[in-house]
């Protein structure tokens, strides 16, 4: 039976409780529409936890939501020091947490409840007459296995990506021999440092990936070198490194910047070997060790473990049965893809976006957060912030206020290309004059926003 009661009002349905998706529930609690929130894990910012390890690039004062923020400063909470920058579970511990408890949220949030597809109630996608007033059709797992439906009449997906890593393979697909090395081959950013060294210590480590996650994971790795005799091996798609090192102190996120220099530091101090043009075709077993062999034949010494921080993907299982309008490159809404495709604009610096970017024909959908980028890495957590003000905004019919645009992004200091910026009109220009003090916003180490942080390109 549908989760409600006939005859009420159906709630809005928002998927995912991590910064971006709490945002929208405070958004819509403001705004005196009914909600409900999903959450896979059992606990709010599950997937954030899963590498609360890594430092953010930004200072508390700057990964606070607006509404969010002024609901909690009015139950008492405190702001921690705003120059400070906390790791992923500071962040969830400090601010993520409380807000899921705040008595205008907390009843409205179901944990362990994981959506696994979302259709339109009684019509199929093909199927057009009456469709618009049809609620949304929404099923979901409960921890147990339990089967669980739900009606709404409008959703919200901010799931994030971080569950969906890309594979080893330079194509797309796991590589031939990918799944059964599998128990050597961590997805994501282990704690070299803590909970998992013992996995590296002493080892031959690969890392596969050249965005901020591998730098992170990378520099991590430096200590057990120095400390436990870990040998280090990175192998990076790219045969020009100088592109992945960003805009160092022209950065608007001095910590993005600087990580970016650190890693060219390690990079040339020979610490660590470096393998640029390895686009992996193959994985072959060597005993309990793993080679990896490239397009061009090459292969690698054999390896002990593999961390593969190669991004993450939208995984659109659970909307295949609605309209969406998704590009297909980037697989993010068609009107938001051109501002985000890493292969004409691979800086990170996006011109603020709203509701008519991420709008589907599939009215009262949208995805936020992480996941409405695809494909695409560079996600910054105000970007969703904004998002989800716009969305609900148009959710309760002010379209003036839904299309006004309140954010100014952060310039990374480098960009590929200058196509997009030159076409902007400018009150679309990815920034509009203001100082690294002005803006607001969290390049993720992981490369998902609502679960992690930013390129990760092999």
């Amino acid at each position: 039976m549908p989760q409600h009661t006939e005859g009420e009002t159906l709630p809005t349905l928002v998927i995912g409780a991590g910064p971006v998706g709490l945002a929208a529930a405070a958004r819509l609690s403001q705004e005196g529409r009914r909600f409900i929130v999903l959450e896979s894990g059992a606990r709010p910012g599950h997937a954030i936890r899963r590498w609360g390890h890594v430092r953010l690039f930004t200072p508390w004062r700057y990964l606070v939501d607006e509404v969010a923020g002024r609901m909690l400063r009015d139950s008492g909470w405190t702001m921690p020091d705003a120059d400070g920058v906390p790791t992923g579970g500071e962040l969830v511990d400090a601010y993520v947490a409380p807000l899921a408890m705040l008595p205008a949220l907390a009843p409205h949030i179901r944990y362990g409840t994981r959506v696994v597809r979302v259709s339109r109630r009684g019509l199929d996608k093909v199927k057009t007459a009456g469709r618009e007033e049809a609620p949304f059709d929404v099923r979901a797992e409960a921890a147990d296995g339990t089967p669980l439906r739900f009606l709404a009449s409008a959703v919200i997906d901010a799931s994030g990506t971080y569950d969906s890593a890309n594979p080893l393979g330079a194509g797309g697909l796991p590589a031939p021999g990918e799944t059964s090395a599998r128990p050597r081959v961590y997805y994501g950013l282990p704690d070299v440092r803590g909970r998992d060294r013992l996995l590296y210590a002493g080892k031959h480590v690969g890392v596969v990936g050249s965005g901020h996650s591998a730098f992170n994971t990378l520099l991590d790795l430096e200590s057990l070198v120095e400390e436990d005799g870990t040998t280090v091996t990175w192998f990076v798609r790219s045969a020009d490194l100088s592109r992945l090192w960003g805009g160092g102190e022209a950065d608007s996120l001095g910590e993005r910047g600087r990580l970016g220099m650190r890693m060219r530091g390690l990079a040339e101090s020979g610490t660590i070997r470096v393998v640029t043009g390895f686009a992996i075709d193959e994985l072959v077993a060597d005993g309990s060790r793993v080679v990896l062999r490239s397009v061009d034949g090459r292969v690698s010494e054999p390896l002990d473990e593999i961390v593969a921080v190669t991004g993450f993907r939208p995984d659109l299982s659970l909307t295949q049965d609605l309209r969406l309008d998704l590009d297909s490159i980037v697989e993010a809404p068609k009107a938001l893809a051109p501002l985000i495709d890493p292969n004409v604009h691979s800086c990170g610096t996006v011109p603020p976006h709203g509701f008519r970017e991420l709008a589907h024909s599939e009215p009262g959908f949208y995805t936020v957060g992480m996941k409405s980028y695809g494909r695409a890495p560079t996600f910054l957590l105000l970007t969703g912030y904004e998002q989800v003000r716009s969305v609900v905004k148009a959710l309760v019919g002010d379209i003036t206020a839904a299309e006004r645009v309140e954010l100014c992004l952060p310039e990374t200091g480098v960009c590929s290309t200058d196509t997009i910026l030159a076409t902007a009109a400018p009150a679309e220009a990815p920034c509009c004059g203001a100082s690294s003090e002005d803006v607001d916003a969290a390049d993720w180490a992981t490369g998902e926003a609502e679960a992690a942080p930013a390129p990760n390109a092999p």
